[in-house]
């Protein structure tokens, strides 16, 4: 598959929670670091998401914040 997105982030499914029409997936990136993820439903269930699956957070945004402390 290919994607424009150019911000990929491997890690693992830490834990995954779902509503009626959406979920909320907590990827492991190392290092103590997460990324959380809301998805449809439909997708999660597509994608057989669970935790200790390899995944990748693809990120594609207009705006990206960076802060300095």
């Amino acid at each position: 598959m290919a994607l424009s997105a150019r911000n990929r982030l491997d890690g693992t499914v830490k834990e995954v929670t779902t509503g009626e029409v959406m979920a909320e997936v907590v990827i492991e990136l190392g290092d103590g670091q997460e990324v959380t993820s809301t998805i449809t439903l439909n997708s999660c269930e597509r994608l057989d998401l669970a935790p200790g699956d390899a995944v990748s957070a693809v990120i594609k945004a207009s705006e990206v914040m960076v802060n300095k402390d």
